[in-house]
């Protein structure tokens, strides 16, 4: 006999086996007077198939059948993974399923402790292959049959299906199945067989569950499930599916949605609002997902009561979680589903005080948020006694401490936050809305010219004879409290119990840092540090917050501009201070932005000199007479004096120069003479910024991923990490096909190729980056990445095929909308500068093939006063 005859010979006798082993429990459960010997029988067939603790389940049974527990050995695992082999796919499971189902469930079952359940009932259908366990459960789902057994039956099917990951599970045992045929269309009719069953069975257990079967097996939770959380149909769309599958009532009838709560509402509110509240939710969801399961979140919130939503577990905080979430986000979209979510919270909580945490929320809310707009964000306090105004009445205010503490936090970092937006052009440029101060970088004349407007005042005061009238010095004591040094300025700004010293040096400091006096180094960077630490909103008159901000950040700006060296000395060693907060760091960012941008855009204005020959070179004709060159048939020179006059202080000359072809007028002498020096011409040169931009970018790359104290660029700050990130690729795009930027996009490449930033969790780190890769292929230029190439520069080759790569991905896979956006972009401009890098390279490869055919015979060169040839 062969081998094969042997093997399955062998298995068919192992399935015999385990057959009459099947009998004799049977038999043992079908004459047991006592529920100990029915788990004793099962426990001598469980032990071979999978393990079982015997310790604990003796500790669950009578002393008299704990012997027989103990006289029963564990096989070796070979063994009993040969008996789980012929127990599940031969004839022995089937049977004693049958057994367990319909005569252990109805006559014993209740009598079992839940830990002996587990091991010796339960585990025969949850440790067991998911395809074989469905095959037996649903069909015994079957109407006319016991309770006990029909709910037994329910029961086991959640457990193994839903618990236990049963579903995927078939899903990767048939997944294996087809990869391991040569061909998925190939597989074998009885595989396909059992597909086609598994899966008609699963789809049928919702019409097999009885209505009061477990809500996780009914049509009613996979519709919501399906068309809930998973797809993202029309909101209107929406709020009939929860209608008729949550509400369970048409929507004219609001009062009895009210009156007659169905009992599946609650749980699916909860569970709505559970997932809404999850960071996760936030970071891995697209906006069309996020901003249909938030209408879905608010349409349960309006169908609840005050009452219901202090008295169900967990969801109070987990609304206020999600709202605070969302307000730390730097995304518009985000931050506005937070809000509207919170309005329609505050109006069932106090109908009479809606909450609106952005002055451009009104009474009607847009869900499907389908509009981009500028963001108006309030005060921290503004929105702290908002809050409290709205739940301190009939809410426990401990329960909210933290939540608001979180909304605060992210109200400060909302404070400083502009919604970054990038958009590709035409020509492969990207163009970001910053706001930039075009200044040519010279003193401001204003103040020169309120002080001509004074003299002149003075003067024609002191002609008059008659003014015998007293001066108006009222506007004196305004002069005398304007600052003129800028050392006063930064001691003003380091006084905050005097607010109107500290505004009148923020009036005063942008213009005189503009004048750039002598001392301006001196101070430059105790100024930077002042500005930096000062808090404006303390100091602002209530209101004009946001006026006396932007002066902080036009002087910044100034400052970085006329003294670009010393000022980012100070302010990079600041940005990963434990001394500065999170809107200082972004304060610094931006200003290090708009500085960027306003060097890249300046003009140098310098007087332009003309070099003249002071020696002329000795020739046969005297110095005065002018050359003989000219056009073909020119005449000769003739000196010509001036009439009516007797002495001619100036040599001038005339000749006459041939009319073209088809020329009908006249051809006209021309002259020669002495004449006056043209004055300086004037000469702008555009772009300062490749100077500095080492200084700008390396500091700010070193250290970011470090976790110090007060500083977690990689997952607490991720709105900080994102404006470094942004105003890097600012830095690249201003220092465009300049040498700098070729030297300075390795660095920025190995930044950013870094796992924890091209793969962050958050939307708004991943477009800082794609932002930052699609500057620096418009930053290098075609011929400096061909000499990369030609030299075998593997930095900028492996970065710029990395950058592809990544996009593609990100343009495949990533839930945000926008990042496969600008990833598209991103592929286009690398497909760019690939064309206009390609024939950079076939023109230096056509040099050189016209170099090489003249070729040097070095041989034969001789080289004077030496012996070598």
């Amino acid at each position: 006999m062969d081998e094969g005859a042997k093997g399955g010979s062998g298995r068919s006798g192992l399935e015999t086996l385990v057959l009459e082993k099947v009998g004799e429990v049977s038999s043992a459960i079908d004459g047991a007077k006592h529920v100990d010997e029915v788990i004793c029988a099962l426990y001598s067939l469980a032990v071979r198939i999978f393990p079982v603790d015997s310790s604990a389940l003796c500790d669950t049974i009578d002393p008299a059948h704990r012997s027989k527990v103990h006289e029963i050995l564990s096989p070796a695992p070979a063994e009993s993974g040969e008996w789980r082999q012929a127990f599940y796919y031969g004839p022995a499971f089937p049977t004693l399923a049958r057994i367990l189902i319909y005569n252990v469930a109805k006559d014993w079952l209740t009598c079992f402790s839940s830990s002996t359940k587990k091991q010796v009932y339960d585990s025969f259908f949850v440790q067991g292959p998911p395809t074989e366990i469905v095959q037996v459960l649903v069909p015994a789902l079957m109407h006319g049959y016991d309770d006990a057994i029909y709910s037994n039956i329910e029961r086991l099917l959640v457990r193994c299906l839903l618990k236990s990951e049963g579903i995927r599970h078939i899903v990767g045992e048939f997944r294996i199945q087809c990869s391991s045929s040569k061909h998925d269309y190939a597989l074998k009719p009885e595989m396909l067989a059992v597909m086609s069953r598994v899966a008609q069975l699963l789809t049928s257990i919702p019409d097999k569950a009885r209505l009061q079967a477990s809500s996780a097996l009914s049509s009613q939770y996979i519709f919501v499930d399906k068309f809930v959380f998973w797809k993202v149909f029309p909101i209107c769309c929406l709020r009939w599916v929860l209608q008729f599958s949550v509400f369970e009532c048409p929507p004219n009838f609001e009062s009895q949605a009210r009156d007659q709560r169905t009992s599946s509402f609650l749980d699916v509110a909860h569970q709505l609002i559970s997932i809404w509240s999850r960071r996760e939710f936030v970071q891995s969801s697209s906006m069309e997902q996020q901003a249909y399961v938030t209408y879905a979140v608010a349409l349960c919130i309006e169908k609840m009561s005050k009452e219901e939503l202090e008295t169900t577990k967990d969801i109070l905080h987990s609304i206020l979680q999600g709202v605070s979430c969302r307000l730390e986000s730097p995304i518009d979209l985000v931050r506005k589903m937070a809000s509207s979510v919170a309005l329609v919270f505050s109006k069932v909580v106090d109908p009479k005080n809606p909450l609106y945490l952005d002055d451009d929320c009104s009474e009607i809310i847009d869900w499907e948020f389908g509009f981009k707009r500028k963001d108006v964000v309030t005060t921290d306090e503004t929105r702290k006694d908002k809050l409290n105004a709205t739940l301190s009445k009939d809410m426990d205010k401990d329960k909210l401490d933290a939540t608001l503490s979180k909304i605060t936090e992210s109200a400060s970092h909302a404070k400083r936050l502009k919604d970054t937006k990038h958009h590709p052009v035409d020509g492969g440029k990207l163009i970001s809305e910053c706001r930039v101060n075009h200044c040519a970088g010279m003193p401001n004349n204003e103040h020169a010219s309120a002080e001509e407007d004074n003299d002149e005042g003075k003067n024609s005061d002191a002609s008059s004879s008659d003014s015998l009238e007293p001066y108006d010095l009222s506007d004196d004591d305004t002069d005398m409290k304007l600052f003129s040094q800028l050392g006063d300025i930064a001691a003003a700004l380091r006084k905050p119990d005097d607010p109107d010293g500290v505004e009148r040096a923020l009036d005063s400091a942008e213009k005189l840092v503009r004048a750039t006096p002598d001392e301006l180094p001196h101070y430059s960077g105790d100024l930077v540090r002042a500005l930096v630490h000062v808090r404006c909103s303390d100091v602002a008159v209530e209101g004009e917050e946001d006026s006396a901000e932007g002066k902080r950040q036009k002087a910044l700006v100034a400052l970085l501009v006329t003294c670009p060296f010393e000022s980012l000395d100070v302010l990079t060693r600041l940005l990963y201070s434990p001394n500065v907060d999170v809107s200082q760091r972004i304060l610094i960012l931006d200003v290090m932005t708009e500085a960027a941008q306003e060097l890249s855009e300046s003009t140098i204005i310098r007087m332009k000199h003309q070099q003249r020959n002071l020696i002329s070179n000795i020739s046969g004709q005297p110095w005065f007479i002018p050359s003989s060159r000219g056009p073909p048939g020119a005449g000769p020179w003739k000196e010509v004096s001036d009439p009516g006059t007797s002495i001619s202080w100036s040599h001038r000359y005339e000749r006459e120069i041939p009319s073209r072809a088809g020329q009908i007028k006249s051809g006209k002498s021309r002259k020669w003479g002495l004449v006056k020096a043209k004055d300086p011409e004037l000469e702008s040169s555009r772009n300062r910024f490749p100077l500095y931009a080492a200084a700008f970018m390396l500091p700010v790359m070193q250290g970011f991923d470090k976790k110090r104290h007060g500083v977690d660029l990689l997952n607490r700050d991720f709105v900080v990490l994102g404006k470094l990130i942004y105003m890097l690729g600012v830095c690249m795009k201003c220092s465009s096909m300049h040498p700098e930027a070729s030297a300075l996009a390795p660095p920025l490449l190995d930044m950013i190729r870094f796992r924890e930033l091209s793969h962050h969790a958050e939307a708004y780190v991943r477009r800082s980056v794609l932002f930052a890769a699609s500057c620096i292929l418009v930053a290098l230029h075609p011929s400096h990445v061909a000499s990369a190439l030609i030299e075998g520069n593997q930095e900028i080759s492996n970065g710029l095929e990395w950058i592809r790569t990544w996009a593609l991905h990100i343009a495949e896979s990533d839930p945000d909308a926008e990042c496969s956006t600008m990833a598209m972009t991103c592929l286009q401009l690398h497909a760019e500068m690939a064309l206009q890098t390609s024939r950079a390279l076939e023109s230096a490869k056509s040099v050189k093939a016209r170099t090489n055919t003249l070729p040097l015979k070095l041989d034969e060169i001789i080289i004077p006063f030496s012996n070598m040839r």
